[in-house]
């Protein structure tokens, strides 16, 4: 006699993943919704889906597969079943043997789908059961251009989503870009921006090509392609963002800035958007503001412990400049903003100068430079002067005018933050005095300099243990054979949480200069860079690379991420 199958609330209550009050609201509101018990389950938040799929599978006597487990996507192989049923039917081929195939599915009660499977493949089908989302997840990874659109929300393109088929073929530069939100042009252009909010992207990139448009997303500071617009809907998708952002959709000729604020996801989001005239048409980049991404504390930044402390003392400094310098990009802004967090306090004034103001924060005076009306960095900066702060932020030192005011301002009392564009922290002071600044200046008003990269974290779902990394990457980065020896160094390895790129996130890696009475009488002989960096050493400076290799060596990063990121001029010294 067959044993009778355990019905599936049963199985998750004696697993303790649902309680059996829960259970009959579950089956109350999936009888009166005419729903399958799991989906509602999950769907009412009483279970996961990957502990519905796995009771399911346990009530079927089928295999279960947690696609979020490290190392489970290097089993699959993708060219056993064609892409379009791939996409269509949610399902992953995993092996093929003896003419029967070891396939992926999410619902094992989906007969019909198992017999058209079998009849199009001409094989037998082998069921491994996984969570749908999960799947999904794969199919975005395979197949959503650049191998990266696994952070997406879909596989499909986004203007097939957008706009409906029938109409696709008359979507052109003609279409009313201000009619209601069911217009396809807002539809496609409203689905972007979610998406790569939701994606976690920082910039969005729309790129008019020859026959295309290419849509890219920035994540953890790599672009990632993830589709191409048909070119005839070129025109109106630019004028509908242009529209959005405030600016003037009618000129071409120069460059635009703007700014959209809109609601993803109950969060009002800031977008800074720029228009570039190019050759094929206007390049349209939107950068995603976070106001959460200033305020995640100094003890997310990436500092390690010796450099915090630092840190937390340089900033409580009554008066002097402290610069931090990097590239565009490298989190300087982040930076002084976290900085400026921890001294808002009501007992001091904050006055910052910013061009342009990217995040408001209460408590501080933000003034926002408008060079077409004279209100310049150094107009703000000598009114600052009149306003009794304690604490000046300056957006940037750009030339020696302004230069000059931060300097005074640091002499008379003041604390001042600002960035600088150099390669390193010694450098602050060599690009200073190229300006013009006296050097007695530099040396008597400067307290420190810090130089910062961002790089990748590691994923911590699916990082592996690199049995054999690579010695040309070691050798960069500086590590010795003991020291490898003694250390777990990590890979990445891609899954569904991360995008199947092997990191999510990034921190920042730091070079923290303070200026000693031996420096400040290098910077006062002109004395080179490399003088200036010998003794910042000397005295205590930890370079780049070697923050970077203690992130390599606590399991956060890897020696590729450090190698592409920190460079390597710091082993030429």
């Amino acid at each position: 006699m067959a044993r009778k199958r355990q019905k599936l609330g049963e199985i998750l209550v004696s697993k303790g993943a649902l309680s059996a009050d829960k259970l009959e609201q579950g089956l109350t509101v999936a009888k009166g919704q005419g729903k399958k018990l799991g989906e509602t389950l999950v769907e009412l938040g009483f279970v996961k889906d990957a502990q519905c799929s796995a009771a399911l599978a346990d009530q079927f006597g089928i295999k279960f597969l947690d696609l979020d487990a490290p190392g489970t996507l290097e089993e699959l192989q993708m060219d056993l079943v064609p892409e379009d049923l791939i996409k269509k039917h949610f399902v992953l081929p995993l092996s093929k043997s003896n003419g029967r195939l070891k396939l992926i599915i999410p619902d094992p009660l989906d007969l019909q789908l198992l017999d058209m499977l079998r009849f199009r493949l001409n094989c037998e089908i082998e069921m491994v059961l996984s969570p749908k989302s999960q799947i999904k997840s794969v199919i975005d990874n395979q197949f959503g251009g650049a191998g990266s659109a696994g952070m997406f929300d879909t596989a499909t393109s986004l203007v097939t989503e957008s706009i409906d088929v029938t109409m696709d073929k008359s979507v052109d530069s003609s279409i009313d870009i201000t009619a209601g939100d069911d217009a396809p042009i807002i539809k496609l252009c409203n689905r972007i921006i979610i998406e790569a909010v939701r994606s976690r992207a920082s910039d969005i990139h729309i790129e008019p090509m020859t026959d295309r448009v290419r849509l890219r997303y920035r994540i953890d500071g790599v672009c990632h392609v993830r589709d191409d617009l048909p070119k005839r809907m070129q025109n109106a998708v630019l004028a509908r963002l242009k529209l959005m952002a405030g600016v003037n959709i009618a000129e071409r000729r120069v460059p635009q800035d703007g700014r959209i604020n809109m609601d993803v996801d109950g969060s009002q989001i800031d977008f800074r958007v720029s228009s570039c005239p190019a050759y094929h048409g206007e390049s349209v980049v939107l950068r995603i503001l976070r106001p959460e991404s200033v305020r995640i504390g100094l003890e997310n930044l990436g500092f390690e412990a010796e450099n915090l402390d630092v840190f937390n003392r340089i900033i409580r400094r009554p008066n002097g400049i402290f610069l931090v310098t990097g590239p565009t990009g490298s989190g300087k802004t982040t930076t002084l903003y976290s900085a400026l967090s921890v001294l808002n306090r009501p007992d001091r004034k904050i006055i910052t100068a910013e061009d342009p103001v990217e995040y408001n924060f209460s408590g501080m005076n933000q003034c926002q430079v408008r060079d077409s009306i004279g209100l310049s960095f150094t107009t703000i900066l000598r009114a600052m002067l009149r306003q009794a702060p304690n604490i000046i932020l300056v957006g940037e030192i750009r030339d020696l005018e302004v230069a000059e005011v931060a300097i005074q301002a640091a002499l008379t009392g003041h604390l001042v933050f600002s960035t600088l564009h150099t390669n390193d922290a010694p450098s602050a002071i060599t690009r200073l005095i190229d300006m013009g600044v006296k050097p007695f200046l530099v040396a008597s008003s400067i307290q420190a300099a810090m130089a910062q990269r961002l790089i990748r974290v590691l994923c911590q779902n699916c990082r592996a243990p690199d049995e054999k990394p690579d010695p040309k990457y070691l050798k960069l980065c500086d590590i010795a054979p003991e020291e490898q020896a003694t250390k777990t160094i990590y890979k990445s390895v891609g899954c569904s949480k991360c995008g199947a790129t092997g990191f999510k996130g990034r921190k920042g890696i730091f070079e923290l200069m303070l200026l000693t009475s031996e420096i400040r009488q290098l910077a006062f002989e002109r004395a080179p860079i490399s003088q200036i960096r010998s003794a910042a050493k000397a005295a205590g400076m930890r370079p780049l690379l070697y923050d970077g290799k203690v992130k390599i060596l606590n399991g956060t990063t890897t020696p590729a991420e450090i190698a592409r990121v920190a460079q390597v001029s710091e082993l030429i010294d």
